[in-house]
């Protein structure tokens, strides 16, 4: 959003496909491909969105190095969004009606409440991989048979 931000609005709709594009991908390469083509494309004209997305190439890319299954919860912000939804519709209705102490112990307990409706991570069995620090690309574990064949 930040990069769409720095563009004309006529301009965000063509840029935005472009971005999905780079995070679509299916292999970390196509992404650096996706990413330069639209360095390439967007930088002449508008180089304060091209800068934008340049600064955070590295974190745009990190999610390669985790396992396939995890991706599609790397890739999102709605657990975290969803979660403080409830707890934003709340406190919009109680202002001033609670100390700090209570108001912080009710975002808690509606924390926890919400804390029960979440679904299970895709693929938690590989937790314990990246947890130990077993090395994964684009999302496949990397193994010394699939290194010395690459």
């Amino acid at each position: 959003m930040n990069v769409l931000n720095c563009l004309p609005k006529s301009s965000q709709p063509k840029a935005k496909q472009s971005l999905h594009n780079i995070w679509q991908a299916e292999t970390r390469e196509d992404a650096q491909k996706a990413f330069d083509l639209f360095i390439e494309i967007y930088e002449p004209k508008y180089p304060k969105a091209a800068l934008c997305l340049h600064k955070d190439r590295d974190e745009l890319m990190a999610f390669y190095d985790f396992p396939a299954q995890h991706w599609q919860s790397i890739r999102t912000s709605n657990p975290i969004e969803s979660t403080f939804a409830t707890i934003r519709h709340r406190t919009k209705r109680s202002k001033g009606c609670l100390s700090r102490d209570g108001m912080l112990h009710m975002m808690f307990k509606l924390g926890q409440c919400a804390e029960k409706k979440w679904r299970r991570l895709r693929g938690f069995d590989f937790l314990s991989k990246v947890i130990t620090g077993i090395k994964f690309k684009d999302g496949i574990e990397v193994t010394k048979d699939n290194q010395v064949a690459a």
